[in-house]
């Protein structure tokens, strides 16, 4: 050991390990950032039908809608497959639906979280073609899933002009 060294050894080889763990947790913390950065643009629209016209319903039961169409899936949050929208960060998220149905019968359509009931858009018309919407903006956990539900005896119709749409997007990450 050198006489004139302010520090021994030992200290010396505990600041270097002090560094390399506060290293190691700063590149953590970049990866988080870069992680969260890239989660934070998260957006998606879709239309039931992507061509043609069709009734959707009635069914004997709850049905989940399937939005085929899809416009925009920025961060790959909504499945086209399933109809299913999955949280990729805990925030808060804005919800969008609309319905259609013709021929007198109302139309109606449940937007769900994790199973349960959120807000329902529903108009009736005694004749003709009618429209519901309704938004909302939820608060979700990472890994939570928001749909659309077509009740049981309801119906739906779509067509080219794509009047049934679920759309939703990320407003800010908790």
């Amino acid at each position: 050991m050198d006489p004139t060294c302010a520090c021994d050894t030992d200290e010396s080889s505990f600041d270097i390990q002090k560094m390399k763990a506060e290293l190691m947790q700063l590149r953590a913390e970049i990866k988080q950032l870069q992680t969260e950065n890239k989660v934070r643009k998260v957006a998606f629209s879709a239309a039931l039908l992507e061509s043609g016209d069709k009734f959707f319903g009635p069914f004997n039961t709850d049905t989940t809608l399937v939005y085929k169409y899809v416009t925009t899936n920025f961060g790959h949050g909504y499945n086209s497959t399933t109809g299913i929208f999955t949280a990729p960060v805990k925030g808060v998220y804005h919800f969008e639906i609309f319905a259609l149905c013709n021929s007198g019968h109302p139309a109606e359509a449940y937007l769900m979280k994790n199973g349960c009931g959120v807000f329902m858009a529903h108009e009736s018309n005694g004749s003709g073609c009618t429209t519901a919407g309704n938004a909302v903006s939820l608060s979700l956990e990472s890994g939570d899933v928001v749909y659309v539900v077509l009740p049981a005896s309801r119906k739906l119709y779509d067509n080219h002009h794509r009047h049934n749409t679920f759309s939703g997007h990320l407003l800010f990450t908790l």
